[in-house]
């Protein structure tokens, strides 16, 4: 876990350009914490990330840089790839590794038949419970705090799409506490807003006992994947000198469908005006470039006329 002790200041480098700075996100780091690192690193405040980690994950977390976090709106709700291992026979309050055991009611009746029917059930369109000790608001207040000042919380269900859930392997266990339990690592991929932790619950649950996540490893977002991603303690080496951030039309080619402007297309959508839609009807949000190659905005092209998100290239360009 990050301290302020460990944070010396370094040389302060010169601001990263616009773009997406993609880091592999250690264990015990919250995400706010790799964001106010890499406001150092970077050698701006301007820097936001894409959907948070838990602390106990590690993996794909991606951040913008300067303009570029009005980027992240759209990048918050692409779909999203994990690794995870479920303990199962345990149940925690947090729904993961970090909560103080709930119960124990132990995984020894479990087989793989009614494991793969488990797992079948929760695939595809359902609705998630998240889980109680979580960011979501309930009457103004994040759920985490509500519990863990003692008060129950109950959340509705919402839904979500669990497009792959696939064992990998299994591994009988006996916990410390001496419950039998039995691990089983699994790969994910998940629409936004899936809190795989209560995959793991709703997994145990619908096996007759208990469940939750004893690891979690995000491996794509959208067009990241760890691929693109930096471990912090690299760029921490690299600290003073220039951090690897992808430009933003670079990530918006990873990321989005892509519209090419020609030049009075691009002076037009600059100033916020309307331009006719390459492709009417399409639902998600459209990275226009400019003849230069330039990201100039982001267009919602559902209907005739496309409409811009946001505008990043200036009105006069």
């Amino acid at each position: 876990m990050p301290t302020r002790s460990d944070r010396a200041p370094g040389p302060r480098p010169a601001p990263s350009p616009d773009g997406v700075l993609v880091v592999d996100k250690p264990a015990g780091w919250t995400s706010h914490d790799v964001v106010a690192r890499s406001r150092r690193l970077c050698g701006t405040r301007k820097v936001g990330h894409a959907g948070t980690l838990d602390p106990m994950a590690t993996g794909v977390l991606v951040l913008g840089v300067g303009r570029a976090t009005r980027l992240l709106t759209f990048l918050v709700g692409s779909d999203k790839d994990y690794t995870a291992t479920v303990r199962l026979g345990q149940g925690t309050l947090t729904d993961d590794a970090e909560g103080e055991v709930t119960g124990a009611p132990g995984a020894a009746s479990v087989d793989d038949g009614a494991l793969a029917d488990a797992l079948t059930a929760l695939t595809g369109d359902i609705e998630q419970v998240p889980s109680a000790v979580s960011a979501v608001k309930v009457d103004g207040e994040r759920a985490y705090h509500r519990v863990r000042s003692g008060a129950q919380v109950e959340l509705a269900a919402r839904p979500v799409t669990v497009s792959r859930l696939e064992v990998l392997a299994t591994r009988s266990a006996v916990a410390d506490d001496g419950t039998p339990v039995l691990d089983v690592d699994v790969e994910a991929t998940v629409s936004s807003g899936t809190y795989v932790r209560a995959l793991a619950r709703d997994l145990g649950a619908a096996l007759g006992t208990a469940g939750h996540l004893t690891a979690l490893r995000r491996t794509r977002v959208g067009g990241f994947t760890l691929a693109h991603a930096h471990p912090l303690a690299e760029l921490e080496a690299r600290q003073g000198e220039p951090m690897p951030v992808l430009p933003s039309a670079d990530a918006a080619r990873a990321a989005f469908p892509l519209r090419a402007l020609s030049a009075d297309e691009a002076r037009a959508v600059g100033h916020g005006q309307r331009v006719p839609s390459a492709r009417p009807g399409h639902p998600g949000p459209v990275a226009a470039l400019g003849p230069d190659g330039t990201l100039v905005a982001m267009l919602d092209e559902s209907g005739a006329t496309a409409r811009s998100l946001v505008v990043f290239a200036p009105a006069s360009s």
